[in-house]
This record gives structure tokens, C-alpha cells and sequence, in this order.
């Protein structure tokens, strides 16, 4: 507020001032207020003042509720209430700020902001209160902990903040300009500047920033650039407030009269429709503030410095009657604030006391406040009572004073007998893993316990550690395996780290096939398992990579980019970074709790099970979706063609299955209507008897639903019992299901089925089942009554209930059979056409044969959280193109572990400890349905000039030229390549007890800046790609030191750099691959694992390697480029254009030393010069004297054309 033109009596109020104030009673002062203030002791006695009685609000009329003292004597500068709690927050001129606790305004806290200014604005946050003083912003909790202190310019003279957004702040005062400050990095960002003498009030809208004057005039500017847009001149004086609703803003001011100022009595009220002033408001106070409170009607609040307030409409008459009167202890109110549930006023004048008035005898200061916090009770007094029959209760609870006296717990020794703790059984992990030399063992931690905590067992619980005595304690038996332990394979797999890295980590002791398996160490990576069974989908895996769009965020062409990598691989393994971080900026992904916090899935909290259902639901829904979308798309123009019509999409004929759903009511109404499902869920029979069932029977119940609901039926017009059934009219290609297991009863029904099928199995094999162990002359061929399991022993049926192949068929009256299905039930029915037939008389009879292809399966291990897996079979084409055989074979995919496995393995499901949680079945010769052609949908126009997504980027900020149509990049052409990284989440490590560090989690990257430069040609060393990485990710460090990366560059709002997606550079460097450029850089390795981009070797040209000896130390590019080029780069920060172009000068000083690769003899002498000369200087480069660098050095002279 502008207090130009007040009573000049407030000049008196100095912050000198305010220390020699004497605290006596005021005679106008309400004795009610001076609850918990003290008062001078010879002053008046508070006991012999009256108490005042309890005050009688009417509901819909503003009256006094409360009357509180913040600070005596001391004017109250600045009242806020708060936006997010039910608190009322109070600042004085002498920079001490006061909050009370609802209507009854009970002190909640208390603290000085400042030692010698007043606060001047308050503004509630989530976490805390922002305090505006003359030259200082500070942000302080709640209960007054500093968050950050912001100190301004001597200079400035600040009035006023306004929160632009939620990360966003304005602030002005009476100064040329307008600050505008981040408060996520608390840095002044931009400075806008506005006309002599400033701003002293602002306001805004969803249209614009108001900003008021006090020359009088209210500037109206626009929300982006803040440029003015409209002006009022309202007041020929000084402007002292206004507000805005709606259409309408309402100022009140001072004129200019022969006098002086006067306070003008007509209020100006603009239409913000037309841009122009309308009647003015004559009202019948001083007006000094005024505030809209629209609750009916958009009525205007006008508060005078005297305690006089009005209430009238913007456009009509000033009601005399309307008039009420605030009594303030001091001559003059001073602030004045409405609560944003506009049930509450607060007034605060100038000996420091504060009035609530309120239209109801129970306000709420907001519509939904969160709850306040309070400080714990002190529990001095209140010690707990102790429960002496708890023999592990701490009696140290109960604090006693120190004594020489003797305690009653000394109990004399005849009274009493030693009896030691019996110290718990080793951990059975232990035992198992643990190997002796000598007398001494030594075995892994399990990670079962927190470390060095032991929980102590007393007699009444030490029987449970009789439970462990199947494991054997000797050492002869410690290497078999405790019952029901996870096969090995099957355990969570995790990267172990080294200085190194992931350089020294031997994947191929966990893969020594040619696919490629998945990293697990990214967030939300429990999908790998599903991720490789839609990539060994063959349809699934060429559609997807024919697919390309222009959002931003789309998970089929970030899953293409995926199976491209799985593709180029040749056993070593990928990561699906930029698919998991486009699966995290879906807010539908999020909805369906599918992202998991890092502590969750590290812990393994949730269901696993569960949660791979929702997600495989989800995926082939979001697929779906994602390929109806074919719009032609303008910035990936090479992105043409596709499997389908635009009604559908190709995941739509794959996996979508046609139904009708049928509601019969009981008066006989039928309704039918059309759908269609991507996938099924098994439905269990409710039956305890022990009964058989196939799981055709069971698959067959779960697609032809049949439930008995309450519905609405339009005979009856009202809900009666329905019968509803579903009925399929059409079968997919690709039978999808999730078996539901998520609770014991379920799992219980899946291990009785087994049990059965096995004595069943049995039976007609030998007769009764006597023992679970079989002779070795009874293992032989094998086969169920049904005839889908053929086994070579006796062992590979158990726990088998799952067939191979189910066979199903349409009847004619829109029914379903399904049964179990083997190989040698074709060959019984080739000559009877009118039976079930085989597969080529699918089209004839409506009969189709589904075979297994996947199984997805919930590992149960207590130890490590649990983990997903993949049984996965894997087709001919798959096998072509890897490893140049034809045959098909079952493997396991557990992350980046991956080992064939016989058939029967992924049938077979140990309910104790794997747990089936989805199904894939696929038609026989589906692939002889499609086309599997792949083709690039990549072309070199995503090499062309393309528009920044920075606003502020100029063209002389341009630090590239991008490639023309004649320059377009040839087979074996040099691409000189760097990319700098800012880091989204720290490193996770532990020491060891030797000292040593032990990597847990390496730290998450994200790219933020690829450049490539041209290495060859008459522009040689000119980049022709500088991009800035724009993210949504929160950045916790920028490592500005290292790539030259500042806070605000990759922020679309205030970046100057040309800043465009991770997609358009993915697919820029994608061209470059697919084309066959080499590229050449220094630690490329790092570079293409960040950007997620799998580049085969012989295209890959690193530096770090051509200038490194076998067993010795890599070396830096600063210290080469120093000794080979006798170049001075990497000064104060890292630039990817100085290190792209070093790259390519010291990839030709190669090509000279060692002539082409012809001596490599001469070319290992000076590597050991090189390394001699590292040693001696301990790897440092010398302090320049003056810096050199490329960019000024005469080796690319076209460069200085930029």
C-alpha cells in the first residue's frame, strides 16, 4: 500500500522508536486483549479489569468477533491470512511477525523477520510464509526455521510480491523495475522494466498482471512478456488501493488539491470488457482500502483510515445504512485483509492490536484447510506407566535421581541366580552359503537384519526356532538347499559396481546367448520381463518400429527405439531409460499406481503380481491408443505408411477380442450390446471339494462370463436381479491373460489342480501314487489322459497344470468350446473333417489352436523383495537373425540374465515360491498373417532446421548451422560427437568396514546437451547440431563445473539456447547411425548409454581407447589435447563444442602417428612418451597463461563465420 498522503502523524512510528515505548494500559484498550502479554508491573493490575463478555453474532452481518494484541504499541504494518491453514498472519513495523491459530486467534507463533524494517507484504505457501521487507525477501516455516533469506540491492525500495505461478515471484517497490525470482533456486531469473516511480500494488487475473502506481495510474500487462497492454489513469494524486473481479476493477486514491492531497471520496470502477471507465462510486467514507467480497453479489468492501466501513455494489448506490465501525485501540487502522472463504475481515491498527470480524459464529478462513501442526505436548509430567510383567521393557524409562542408597532391584544373591541370554540360531543363509577355513566360517551378509542388530528371543518365544531345524548344522550338509529355497536363477539379479562402473562387469557370465537382456538398476524397471515378450512377439515387434509420431511423450515409438536397440544387440544389454521416463510423464500411468517410488520397488512393497497385470493391461491399452493416432506428422515427415485403417489399429486386430455382452432381466427384456477386451482374467470356480478341472474349463468360464447383478432395466424402469452373459463373436490372434493369483485362495486352487492332474497322470501310468519318488526304469514317455504334457520323467510332471496348446471353436449359436490341446490330437483327426480339425481347417470350421508363448511369473524370496520373470519362447526368425539356426527354444529371462530352459520349466509353478501372474497364447503360423517388413520410418528431413522450443532464443545466441540438402551425411562419413549429462538422483553407496566404497545405485543421468560437428568437407569442425535438452524431471545437479550446464538453460520459459525434446535429437542421431556415419568422441561409451542408444563398434571411433595402453589408466581429453595438439580447453567448465572438435583434430593426430594404422610399432612409442610425460606431471595440465582453445585457434578458420 502507498502511504503517501496518510495522517503524517505515522512518521512517528520509527524503529528507534519502538524500544522506548512504555507498555501502559491505553485507555481505549479492550482488557480482553491483553491475554498473555505482560505489562509493566507498577502499571495497572489485569485482575481488577472486567472480563468481557461473550459477543452474539448474527449469521450474514460482519461483527466483531475477536480482538487480539500482536505487539504493544508497536503498528501493526501488514495482516495475511492464510491460504493453506486456518491461521492469521500479522506483521508490525518493527519487523516482528505473529500468527494465531483460528477464530479464537490463539497465539500459534512468534519471531522477528527483521531487526530494523517493517514487513510490508506476507504471502502464504505449501511449506511456508514469504516476508517482504524493504530489501529482503525471506521464507520461513511455519514455526519461524529459515527455509532461504534473499537479500536484495541496498538500493531497492520493495512494497509488493505477487506469486505469478507456484514456482514463480514478482516483486516491486520504488524502483524502474519489476524482479522476477525463482523459489526453486532462489536466483533472480528475469528483470522487467517498468516507468519511474514503480510499483507499489499488485494484482492478477487469468488475463493480466494489474500493476498500481503512485502517480495514480494502474497498468494492465500481459501474463508472458509483461508488457503494458492497457492503462487507467485514475487519480490525479496517489493511488492507495484497488482490486480486481471479474470484469471490474475498483481503485480508491488521493486528488490534487490547492492543499495538497485530499482523499477523493468517488471511487473509479473500470470495465475491463471495453477497456473504459464507468460511473463513478460515491461513497460515504475516507476510502484507504477496499477489497471485492463476492459471495451473491460482487459487493466492494471500503475501509477507511478512521475505522469506517462500507459495503456497496460496484455499479450502484452507497447506502448510508451500510455503514459499520471497527473500534481500534489506536487513531488509525493500518492493514486490512479478507480470508479467502470471505467469511472472515482482519484489521490491524496502529498501537498493534488485531480485529476479527466475522458473518458467522464459527468461521472457516478457507474453504478445505489442511490440518495445523502443533508441538508435542511435554510428557515431563506425564511419565508412562511400566507393565512389570514385559521382561524386555527398559526400565530406564523412568527417569530416577542418583543415589548411594542401595535399589530395591539389588537383590541379595541368595535371593537370586544368574541366567544368561540365549543367543539366537544362526541365520539358515548363513549356514547354507557359509565355507570354513580352519575353525573359522565365512559366508555373504544376507541382508535379512538391519546391521548390527540382533533381536533377542526369551523362553516364551524360543520355540520358534525349532522350525529351523530341517537345515542340517553340520558342514557336510550346508550346500544342499533349505525347502522351498529360489532356484538360482531365478533370484533377483543386481549389478555390482566398481570404480569402474559397469566397465569390469562380466554380463556375459549371466548371458551367453546372442539376446539381449535388460538393465534393472532404472526406476520402475520391474516391466523388462514384459517389455521382452512384446519384442519376441514378431508382429507386435515390426508394427512398433514402423511406428513413428510427433507427441513427445509416446510410449509405441519410444518401445520401437527399444526393439531397435534389442535388435542391434549382440547379447550385451540395454535399458529402457527413455521408455521408462515417457511411462512416468503419463498421468494415466500414475493413476493406476504403476509408478513406484524408488524405496517401494527397492523394498518390494505392493504386490508385484498385481502390479505387472495393471501394467500389461495398460500397455496394450496405451499401444492401442497410440497407433489409432495417424495424423500425418510435420515434424518427423519420414514417418508414412501403416498396418491398418483408421478406425482401428494393428494392436487392435492383434490382441482385441469382439463380445457381446447380454443383459436379461427377470420380466424377460433383453439388452444387448457390442464390446471388445485386449485381454482376459481367469475367473476361479468357487468349490472346495477337490474337483478337476482343466484349464480349458476354467479359461472357457472366464471368457463366457456368466453373473447374476442388480441392473437398471427400461421395462421395469427401475433395478432388478440380472442375468448377464457374454458371448464372443470374435477371437483374437494373440489370447492374452492374467491369472489373477493375489491371494492364497487362489494359489491354493492352482497347487490342487496340479496335485490332481498329477495323480491322474500317475494313475494311468502305474497305478496309485504311494510316493512322491519314482525308479528310474518308471521314467518314461509319459502322457496325460487329455494329452497335452509329453515328459521324459516323472518330476517334470509336478505342479504342472498349464497346457502347452489349447484348441478353441465358434459354434453356430454364438458358443464357445475350449479344450486342452496336444500335437497328436491333429494327427488322430486329419480324416475327419466334421470333428475338431487341424489347423488348416481352421477357416472352414471356425476352429483355432492357440500355443503358448509366454509365461510371466511372481518370484516369492523373502530376502530380496521378490522379482518378475519371463519364460519365453522364442520363434525361428528370432534365432535367423542372432545366432544364423532355425529351431524354436524356450529361455528364461530374468533382467539381464538369460538361460534356455526345457519346455516343461515354464509350466511348472511351485505355488511356495513362483506364482503365475500372466499368460500369452498365440495362433498357430501367426506370422504367416502379417506383413514383417521393417521399414525405417527415419528420414534425413530430421536433420533440417527446426524451431527452438525457447521463447527468448535469438538468432545470434545460433551457436550451429544446420546441414543443407547437399550436405546431407554418406556412409563412413566422421561425425564429431559430445553430449554433457545433469543428474536427476544421487548416487546410493555404503562404506565397507575396510574403508572401501560400495556403489548400491549408481547415479540416474539425464542428457542435457548433444553436439555434432561436421568432420569433413569445406565446413569441417562447424556444428550442424547444438541441442539443449528440455526436461520435465526434477534436476538435483546441474554439474555446471563439468558440462558447462546452468540452471534456467533447459527451462522453455527463460532458456536462450536452442532448446528442443530428447525425441528430436534421438531421432537426428538414429539417422546418423542408420546412415553409417562414424562418430568420434571422447568416452562415447558413457554418451550413447545415457542418450540410450545402442551404435554397433565399427562405427564408434573413441579417443579414450586410441590413445590407451592395455592395464593403464584411461586419459582425460584436456591432458591429450594439451599434449598432442598443444591446446588449453576445459578452462572453468566443459563445452561440447570445443570437446567435439578436439575429438576429431586428435582423431587425424592419430591417423598421422600412426600412419593410417599401418606402424602401429612407432604409434606405441609415443604412448609411452605420453604416459611417461602423464606420471611425471601427475595427469595435471599446466596453468595457462592466456587460455587458447579451437574456437580461437587457426585449425578450423571457417568456425569464425559463426
Amino acid at each position: 500500500m502507498n502511504f503517501e498522503g496518510l495522517d503524517p502523524g505515522l512518521a512517528e512510528f520509527s524503529p528507534a522508536m519502538h524500544s522506548t515505548l512504555d507498555p501502559v494500559l491505553d485507555a481505549h484498550l479492550n482488557p480482553s486483549l491483553l491475554q498473555n502479554v505482560e505489562l509493566d508491573p507498577e502499571g495497572v493490575a489485569l485482575e481488577a479489569l472486567p472480563v468481557q463478555e461473550s459477543v452474539h453474532i448474527m449469521e450474514g452481518v460482519y461483527s466483531e468477533l475477536h480482538s487480539v494484541v500482536a505487539e504493544v504499541g508497536v503498528p501493526v504494518s501488514v495482516s495475511h491470512f492464510d491460504l493453506q491453514e486456518e491461521m492469521l498472519w500479522v506483521g508490525s513495523h518493527g519487523g516482528h511477525a505473529t500468527s494465531f491459530f483460528g477464530p479464537a486467534l490463539e497465539r500459534y507463533s512468534s519471531f522477528q523477520v527483521n531487526g530494523s524494517d517493517d514487513i510490508r507484504q506476507i504471502q502464504s505457501l505449501e511449506n511456508g510464509i514469504l516476508f517482504l521487507t524493504k530489501n529482503n525477501l525471506k521464507y520461513m516455516a511455519r514455526g519461524g526455521l529459515i527455509i532461504f533469506d534473499y537479500l536484495l540491492d541496498e538500493s531497492e525500495d520493495m512494497h509488493s510480491l505477487l506469486l505469478a505461478d507456484n514456482n514463480t515471484l514478482l516483486v516491486g517497490g520504488l524502483q524502474n523495475h519489476v524482479l522476477e525470482i525463482d523459489l526453486n533456486t532462489v536466483q533472480e531469473t528475469q528483470k522487467y522494466a517498468v516507468e519511474t516511480p514503480g510499483v507499489t500494488i499488485m494484482r492478477q487475473t487469468n488475463r493480466f498482471f494489474f500493476c498500481g502506481h503512485t502517480s495514480g495510474k494502474v497498468s494492465l500487462r500481459d501474463l508472458r512478456s509483461f508488457k503494458v497492454e492497457h492503462e487507467f489513469d485514475a487519480f490525479s494524486g496517489s493511488l492507495s488501493d484497488f482490486d480486481v473481479h471479474g470484469n471490474l476493477l475498483a481503485a480508491c486514491g488521493f486528488s490534487s488539491r490547492l492543499t495538497g492531497l485530499a482523499c477523493d471520496r468517488f471511487l473509479k470502477v473500470y470495465d475491463l470488457r471495453m477497456m473504459r471507465a464507468i460511473t463513478p462510486l460515491q461513497v460515504h467514507v475516507d476510502p484507504a482500502f477496499l477489497r471485492f467480497i463476492p459471495t451473491y453479489t460482487s459487493r466492494l468492501a471500503i475501509i477507511s483510515q478512521s475505522g469506517q466501513c462500507q459495503f456497496c455494489e460496484p455499479t450502484g448506490l452507497a447506502n448510508p445504512a451500510d455503514i459499520f465501525h471497527v473500534n481500534p485501540v489506536g487513531p488509525l487502522l493500518m492493514t486490512f485483509d479478507v480470508s479467502a472463504s470471505k467469511q472472515a475481515l482482519a484489521f490491524g491498527d496502529s498501537e498493534g492490536c488485531v480485529h476479527l470480524w466475522t458473518d458467522s459464529p464459527e468461521p472457516s478462513f478457507n474453504p478445505y484447510s489442511r490440518e495445523t501442526e502443533f508441538a508435542l505436548p511435554c510428557l515431563v509430567d506425564s511419565l508412562p506407566a511400566l507393565d512389570w510383567s514385559q521382561d524386555l521393557l527398559p526400565l530406564s524409562l523412568i527417569p530416577v535421581p542418583l543415589t548411594t542408597d542401595a535399589l530395591l532391584s539389588d537383590w541379595p544373591a541368595a535371593n537370586s541366580a544368574p541366567a544368561p541370554r540365549r543367543a539366537p540360531p544362526v541365520d539358515a543363509e548363513i549356514l547354507r552359503t557359509m565355507k570354513k577355513v580352519g575353525f573359522i566360517g565365512y559366508a555373504p551378509n544376507p541382508r535379512t537384519r538391519l546391521r548390527n542388530q540382533i533381536p533377542y528371543r526369551l523362553k516364551e518365544s524360543d520355540h520358534e526356532f525349532d522350525n529351523f531345524s530341517q537345515v542340517t548344522e553340520s558342514p557336510t550338509g550346508r550346500e544342499e538347499e533349505p525347502l522351498h529355497t529360489v532356484s538360482k536363477k531365478y533370484r533377483k539379479v543386481t549389478i555390482k559396481y566398481s570404480k569402474l562402473g559397469l566397465e569390469d562387469f562380466d554380463f556375459k557370465h549371466y548371458n551367453k546367448t546372442l539376446f539381449a537382456g535388460l538393465e534393472p538398476h532404472i526406476p520402475n524397471a520391474y516391466c523388462n520381463c514384459m517389455i521382452q515378450v512384446l519384442y519376441f512377439l514378431e508382429p507386435v515387434r515390426c508394427l512398433i518400429q514402423n511406428h513413428l509420431c510427433q507427441k513427445e511423450f509416446c510410449l509405441a515409438c519410444e518401445l520401437g527405439f527399444l526393439f531397435h536397440m534389442l535388435d542391434l544387440s549382440r547379447g550385451d544389454p540395454c535399458q529402457g531409460s527413455n521408455f521408462l521416463r515417457a511411462f512416468r510423464t503419463i498421468p494415466e500411468a500414475s493413476a493406476l499406481g504403476l509408478i513406484l517410488a524408488d524405496s517401494d520397488e527397492a523394498s518390494g512393497k505392493g504386490s508385484l503380481a498385481r502390479l505387472i497385470q495393471r501394467w500389461n493391461r495398460f500397455i496394450l491399452t496405451q499401444l492401442h491408443q497410440d497407433m489409432q493416432e495417424l495424423e500425418v506428422p510435420q515434424a518427423y515427415r519420414g514417418a508414412g505408411g501403416s498396418f491398418c485403417s483408421s478406425g482401428d489399429s494393428i494392436i487392435g486386430q492383434l490382441f482385441s477380442c469382439e463380445m457381446e455382452n447380454c443383459s436379461l432381466c427377470r420380466c424377460g427384456s433383453e439388452t444387448v450390446r457390442a464390446s471388445s477386451t485386449l485381454l482376459f482374467t481367469l475367473s476361479y470356480p468357487e468349490d472346495k471339494t477337490g474337483k478337476n478341472y482343466d484349464f480349458a474349463q476354467v479359461l472357457k468360464r472366464s471368457i463366457c462370463l456368466e453373473q447374476n447383478t442388480q441392473a437398471w432395466c427400461d421395462s421395469c424402469e427401475k433395478y432388478q436381479p440380472t442375468i448377464q452373459t457374454r458371448n464372443i463373436r470374435h477371437l483374437p490372434d494373440i489370447l492374452v491373460i492374467n491369472c489373477e493369483v493375489n491371494s492364497s485362495k487362489e494359489a491354493d486352487f492352482w497347487r490342487l489342480q496340479a496335485e490332481v492332474a498329477f495323480k491322474i497322470a500317475v494313475k494311468k501310468f502305474g497305478g496309485e501314487v504311494k510316493s512322491k519318488e519314482f525308479a528310474l526304469a518308471d521314467r518314461k514317455e509319459l502322457r496325460s489322459p487329455e494329452g497335452f504334457l509329453c515328459c521324459s520323467s516323472m518330476e517334470e510332471l509336478k505342479n504342472v497344470w498349464l497346457p502347452f496348446s489349447i484348441r478353441m471353436k465358434m459354434t453356430k449359436n454364438k458358443g464357445l468350446d475350449v479344450c486342452n490341446w496336444a500335437d497328436e490330437h491333429e494327427l488322430s483327426s486329419l480324416g475327419t473333417p466334421s470333428q475338431w480339425g487341424p489347423a488348416r481347417a481352421e477357416e472352414e470350421h471356425g476352429v483355432y489352436v492357440y500355443d503358448l508363448m509366454a509365461t510371466v511369473v511372481h518370484i516369492l524370496d523373502s530376502r530380496t523383495g521378490g522379482s518378475l520373470v519371463a519364460h519365453i519362447k522364442v520363434g525361428e526368425t528370432y534365432h535367423q537373425r542372432k545366432e544364423g539356426v532355425t529351431h524354436q527354444q524356450w529361455y528364461l529371462f530374468n533382467d539381464f540374465l538369460i538361460e534356455p530352459i526345457d519346455k516343461y520349466e515354464a509350466v511348472q509353478f511351485d505355488m511356495n515360491w513362483k506364482v503365475p501372474a500372466i499368460l500369452y497364447y498365440v495362433k498357430r503360423n501367426l506370422n504367416s498373417r502379417y506383413n514383417l517388413n521393417i521399414k525405417n520410418p527415419i528420414e534425413a528431413s530430421v536433420l533440417l532446421a527446426e524451431a527452438s522450443l525457447a521463447r527468448k532464443q535469438r538468432k545470434t545466441h545460433t551457436t550451429f548451422i544446420p546441414l543443407m540438402l547437399n550436405e546431407m551425411p554418406q556412409v563412413g562419413d566422421l561425425v564429431g560427437l559430445d553430449a554433457e549429462f545433469v543428474t536427476l538422483n544421487e548416487e546410493e553407496a555404503e562404506l565397507r568396514s575396510d574403508g572401501t566404497k560400495s556403489t548400491i545405485k549408481p547415479s540416474q543421468m539425464s542428457v542435457a546437451r548433444i553436439t555434432c560437428v561436421r568432420g569433413q568437407g569445406p565446413n569441417e569442425g562447424i556444428p550442424f547440431i547444438d541441442d539443449y535438452i528440455s526436461t520435465q524431471e526434477q534436476v538435483v545437479d546441474y554439474l555446471t563445473q563439468y558440462s558447462g550446464i546452468k540452471p534456467g538453460d533447459l527451462d522453455a520459459k527463460i532458456s536462450s539456447k536452442h532448446l528442443t525434446t530428447l525425441k528430436s535429437t534421438y531421432l537426428k542421431l538414429r539417422f546418423l547411425i542408420d546412415i553409417g556415419v562414424k562418430f568420434v568422441g571422447h568416452g562415447l561409451q558413457k554418451d550413447f548409454r545415457v542418450i540410450n542408444l545402442m551404435v554397433p563398434k565399427d562405427q564408434v571411433l573413441d579417443t579414450v581407447y586410441l590413445f590407451h595402453m592395455p592395464r593403464k589408466r584411461m586419459i582425460s581429453l584436456r591432458f591429450l589435447a594439451w599434449y598432442f595438439l598443444d591446446l588449453k580447453i576445459q578452462g572453468e567448465t566443459h563445452d561440447s563444442i570445443e570437446d567435439a572438435r578436439t575429438a576429431l583434430q586428435l582423431y587425424r593426430k592419430y591417423l598421422e602417428l600412426s600412419k593410417n594404422g599401418a606402424e602401429p610399432e612407432s604409434f606405441h612409442k609415443v604412448l609411452k612418451g605420453l604416459y611417461e610425460k602423464g606420471r611425471k606431471m601427475d595427469w595435471k595440465v599446466p596453468e595457462p597463461e592466456s587460455q587458447s582453445s579451437p574456437k580461437n585457434a587457426a585449425v578450423f578458420p571457417s568456425v569464425l563465420a559463426l
